[in-house]
């Protein structure tokens, strides 16, 4: 993937959309305003939250990441944000996190530079600290096949609603869905983890190739296609 987390990769790509320069560190959870990734600053201003962020570059730099949609489409766009990042996003987590072979190949690793008598508490205590979130939320108190269907319904939401076209809300140009609708399907699609909800994923072509097309628009450098056909 370009980043570990998709919610950075929404924010990176609605840069990209927005035509604005930055520069990309690593950062840190301890010392984000919010406690949580990605945040950024502005002219010494640190603004969190992706969906916030997007506030920001759009009102400061007086720029419309839903130019040319109706009143209707942009509140559809909204409701199809909120559909992925409060349900298909915790469902992600919990396969990315929960599943033992998931987290060791990928969240566990994030400890790797640790002293090493103090890994095993710092990754048991990320995997529960997301574990309880998971479960506040109510995805985690269903069972794991229950967790894949409703998944899945996302999944064939996104399908049917974007169609035949190249992007979710237009054919001619992506628009703010499309980053958060990319960055979320990438997360899931990528071959680096396993779980049932890349599979369902992987099973509709319309999906598979809007991701294709997202990445090859804003990441032309990232090897995703090769190693998808691997």
């Amino acid at each position: 993937m370009p980043e570990i987390s998709p919610y950075v990769t929404k924010t990176e790509v609605q840069l990209m959309m927005a035509g604005l320069d930055y520069r990309k560190t690593n950062g840190s959870r301890d010392t984000a305003p919010k406690g949580q990734l990605p945040w950024i600053v502005d002219a010494a201003q640190a603004i969190a939250d992706s969906t916030f962020i997007r506030v920001h570059i759009e009102r400061k730099y007086d720029v419309d990441l839903d130019f040319g949609l109706t009143g209707r489409e942009r509140a559809q766009a909204w409701a199809i944000e909120r559909m992925i990042e409060n349900q298909l996003g915790w469902v992600s987590t919990y396969f990315r996190f929960l599943e033992p072979a998931n987290f060791e190949r990928g969240p566990a690793r994030a400890f790797d530079q640790a002293p090493g008598h103090l890994r095993d508490e710092l990754r048991q205590g990320l995997r529960e600290a997301v574990a309880a979130n998971i479960r506040a939320v109510g995805v985690g108190r269903h069972l794991r096949e229950e967790v894949a269907w409703l998944g899945g319904l996302s999944l064939r939401a996104l399908d049917e609603l974007l169609e035949d076209k190249a992007y979710l809300m237009r054919d001619a140009y992506p628009v703010g869905v499309d980053a958060t609708a990319f960055a979320m399907l990438a997360a899931i699609m990528t071959p680096f983890f396993d779980s049932p909800l890349r599979r369902q994923a992987e099973r509709y072509p319309r999906l598979v190739a809007y991701v294709g097309r997202m990445m090859e628009r804003f990441y032309p450098a990232h090897p995703w296609g090769l190693r998808q056909a691997a």
